[in-house]
């Protein structure tokens, strides 16, 4: 593992933590904190350094961890490995095992949110709160031109493994208020070879459009089963500025959680966190501080 430039560490102080996988492959994650634990879960092309904020502010009173999915961040970056969602859920799955986490607040992004919620399904006794940010987990008929040209094989390749275009574009398209240039080096850093943007290729090639994908069964599943957390407490945090998840995502996790609390930022895009920052970090501790107490827990 490559080490975090001083500029670096100063935004994102954490200790490493890597639980084996088998076949000399490693899942890095932070763990931070005490009290009740919050799982954090990036999407694509980001990794838990989306999450910095979040965690130094919670930290005093939760439990937070965030895990870098295989291929991403500071975990392993097999060449020869499916990086199918199937393997990202079980990967998760196996941290939360070797962490002993009993009951735990979930918080999601991007491809974070159907990890997230093949967990929450498996566990749905052991969730507290489910936190979700411009994503899916569930089953779209069309995506944007520019992720479909990403999803060629060749020209696909060449874009995010070649020039790295997927990381650099989001740095300004995932965004409505700029990154400033640590920032920017951040979501960088881990991405910086041919076989380190692995994951990142494999992430868009996992989307399942047809019945034929190998994927498509697993977010099917995920799918049917959603609304088995509709009594959860929910929070929906969205960008409406995100090119990719537009409105029509947000109107069906409506449609599924109705009793969701839902909060829209109109000049947030699609890395949420980064355009609202205090204003959403405030929201989520807020939110989850709250699903404590049922009997104050109404939002209409």
């Amino acid at each position: 593992m490559k080490t975090l430039p001083q500029n670096l560490r100063e935004v994102y102080p954490f200790k490493n933590h890597f639980l084996d996988m088998g076949e000399g492959n490693r899942i890095h994650y932070v763990d931070e904190g005490e009290g009740d634990a919050v799982v954090m879960l990036h999407g694509n092309p980001t990794w838990s350094f989306y999450y910095r904020n979040l965690i130094k502010n919670l930290r005093s009173t939760f439990r937070c961890i965030a895990i870098d999915h295989m291929g991403c961040g500071f975990s392993d970056k097999p060449q020869q490995y499916t990086y199918h969602l199937a393997d990202h859920i079980a990967n998760v799955r196996k941290v939360i095992e070797h962490l002993k986490l009993g009951h735990f607040h979930l918080v999601m992004h991007d491809w974070g949110c159907a990890i997230g919620m093949a967990l929450a399904e498996r566990w749905p006794e052991r969730i507290e709160s489910l936190t979700i940010m411009n994503g899916a987990a569930f089953h779209a008929s069309q995506i944007p031109v520019r992720i479909a040209i990403c999803k060629l094989p060749l020209i696909g390749s060449l874009l995010i493994r070649g020039l790295n275009v997927f990381v650099r574009g989001a740095n300004f398209m995932a965004v409505e208020k700029g990154l400033d240039p640590v920032t920017a080096e951040g979501y960088c850093f881990p991405y910086d070879s041919w076989a380190n943007r692995i994951a990142l290729k494999s992430f868009v090639a996992d989307i399942p459009l047809h019945s034929k994908h190998p994927s498509w069964e697993t977010l099917t599943q995920i799918e049917d089963a959603l609304f088995l957390l509709s009594q959860k407490k929910i929070l929906i945090l969205w960008g409406d500025r995100d090119f990719c998840f537009t409105e029509w995502f947000l109107e069906e996790w409506k449609k599924f959680f109705h009793g969701a609390r839902v909060i829209r930022y109109e000049d947030a895009g699609h890395y949420v966190l980064e355009d609202m920052d205090n204003e959403a970090i405030g929201t989520i501790r807020d939110f989850m501080v709250r699903a404590k107490k049922p009997d104050v827990f109404l939002y209409h």
